[in-house]
């Protein structure tokens, strides 16, 4: 099923806050097997200059795949997510998240295109804090398999 090429260029509107909490960091972090002091000891961070707990650099996303859930749910786009496989992840940093960060996502639809009978859908997710000072811009690519594939 085609993509709506429409949902290009939309935003949403900002997600519910979501507070950074400092047992989340540490369940990312040994999930991934980051064992640096930093990412599970808060003396170790303070040491280093970070208020708290600071998130290992892909933690972002266990935030924002649940934020883009504004997009991929919604009917009208045809997204057929038992299709989808996952086609790339990048962040571009303005700060390190830490815990007790409060911040809310606002997400857009870069680009939707097809190539080779599949469609790609790049969704950009803004996290910012509450007060709207940026932390990392997250870009998904999710990829939709072609039917004869």
């Amino acid at each position: 099923m085609p993509l709506d090429q429409t949902f290009a260029g939309r935003t949403w509107p900002p997600t519910e806050t979501y507070l950074v909490g400092r047992e989340k960091i540490r369940e990312f972090a040994r999930a991934i097997g980051a064992t640096d002091a930093e990412y599970h000891d808060p003396e170790a961070a303070r040491a280093i200059g970070y208020p708290d707990v600071v998130a290992p650099p892909t933690f972002p996303v266990a935030i924002t795949m649940a934020a883009s859930r504004q997009v991929v749910n919604d009917p009208a786009l045809g997204l057929d997510y038992s299709r989808v496989v996952h086609g790339d992840q990048r962040f571009a940093y303005t700060r390190p998240m830490v815990a007790g960060d409060a911040v809310v996502c606002v997400n857009s639809v870069d680009e939707i295109i097809t190539r080779g009978g599949h469609w790609f859908l790049t969704i950009r997710t803004e996290v910012r804090t509450e007060a709207g000072d940026p932390v990392v811009t997250v870009w998904s690519k999710l990829v939709q398999r072609g039917e004869e594939h």
